[in-house]
């Protein structure tokens, strides 16, 4: 009689450390390109596939939960997922190994990219787009399967995807995934709740999440106070600057880039020259767009420059959002489990999965696809991952060494 294999252990059975915690993102800060729609395919694969730290529906959960609020998605999420293996030392982890590495090399790179400009250049960054637009197309197949799997919370999808790509305003992802919410109500009555779906246990309560909701308000509305009170100059209009980015962006990624403009090259502190220089550079880097931050806060003027000026404005770019997640995360646990809530869920899902499929076509499809060689090159990137089960670093030379040898054979 053959022997049966070791039955698989829960997904969040046991804790891990923030050791591991670190190393599994320091391998995403290193490596994940494409801006964060990308990122949270890759968050998906590593944690969900790869690691089987959580499942489909927690994975799914923890991202609605981001979508709906302000700062930096992937940022968030990779917070919460550190947050939920390992604790406060997990999240602390989670967010250093996955921001350092890109907030590092925009420092090296914005003072190097104008010697690699031109054709080489070009496209090796726009084969960065193919990664980006390989791995968004794994990810809405492989969520589309545990998500939508019947046609009610397919149409969910389809029509959150459709909204977005119609109203194509900022913010309009929150609404689509709160009327996914509301739709999972009225469609999605035969679907339990199931204790065991639900998210890990937190180290902390909803005394000391509403505590840091309060912190979160407290800056917000008091750092501008402050900054007025010193005369607008120095550090504090600095963080004041940078925490209102972080907080009042919903979306991340690109859509943060006119609230920095308008902090740092409004008043003069840095040029618009230099500011274009650094978003230049944020494209060619893995990791999260507001690491932009770094390279602003180091191009900051005289002594509020240099490294105290980028780890002062990494921080309070990113501070808003991790005050939020961790904040808002034990009541979102202590209401995930109803039967009200379960259905509810199933719709954002849902509605995530469309939210996906619409970044897939607008704009990770329309910003990538010049043609059927970048068609051709992308495809076989998802072969890589969906039949090949590559690491996501042989897709990015993959894509990036076919699409400079297909600039030079056009």
């Amino acid at each position: 009689m053959k022997s049966r294999p070791p039955a698989r252990p829960p997904v969040h059975a046991a804790a891990g450390s923030a050791g591991e915690v670190f190393t599994a993102f320091l391998r995403l800060g290193l490596t994940s390109f494409g801006g964060p729609v990308a990122h949270l395919a890759y968050f998906r694969r590593e944690f969900v596939e790869r690691r089987a730290w959580m499942n489909e529906s927690q994975f799914a959960q923890l991202l609605a939960l981001c979508q709906f609020l302000p700062g930096p998605a992937s940022s968030q999420l990779g917070a919460s997922i550190g947050l939920l293996r390992a604790g406060w030392a997990g999240a602390l982890a989670a967010f250093l190994a996955f921001t350092l590495p890109s907030a590092v090399l925009l420092f090296a790179l914005a003072a190097w990219l104008p010697s690699v400009s031109g054709p080489v250049g070009d496209a090796a960054l726009h084969g960065l787009k193919l990664v980006a637009l390989a791995v968004v197309a794994q990810a809405v197949l492989g969520m589309a399967r545990p998500l939508c799997p019947d046609l009610s919370r397919r149409a969910v999808a389809v029509a959150a995807a459709a909204l977005v790509l119609t109203a194509g305003q900022t913010g309009v992802q929150l609404l689509a995934v709160a009327l996914g919410a509301v739709a999972g109500l009225v469609l999605c009555r035969g679907v339990p709740a199931v204790p065991g779906a639900g998210l890990p246990t937190l180290r902390h309560g909803p005394a000391l999440g509403g505590a840091l909701l309060a912190v979160f308000a407290l800056l917000l509305v008091g750092l501008p106070l402050l900054a007025a009170a010193h005369g607008g100059a120095g550090l504090l209009s600095v963080i004041d600057a940078f925490y209102r980015a972080g907080a009042l962006v919903f979306g991340g990624g690109h859509v943060v880039l006119p609230w920095l403009e308008a902090a740092v090259v409004g008043p003069g502190w840095v040029s618009t020259d230099d500011f274009l220089a650094g978003y230049g550079a944020a494209q060619a880097v893995p990791g999260p767009m507001f690491t932009l931050a770094a390279y602003l806060g180091a191009r900051l003027p005289g002594s509020a420059g240099g490294i105290v000026g980028a780890s002062v404005a990494l921080g309070a770019i990113f501070l808003p959002g991790l005050l939020l997640v961790t904040g808002v995360l034990p009541l979102w646990r202590a209401v995930a489990g109803r039967a009200v809530a379960a259905r509810a869920i199933a719709g954002a899902n849902a509605a995530v999965v469309g939210l996906l499929g619409a970044a897939l076509y607008d704009p990770v499809w329309t910003g990538a696809v010049r043609g059927p060689m970048d068609i051709a090159i992308a495809l076989a990137g998802v072969a890589l991952l969906v039949v090949g089960r590559v690491a996501p670093l042989l897709v990015v030379a993959w894509c990036v060494a076919a699409s400079v040898v297909g600039a030079f054979w056009s």
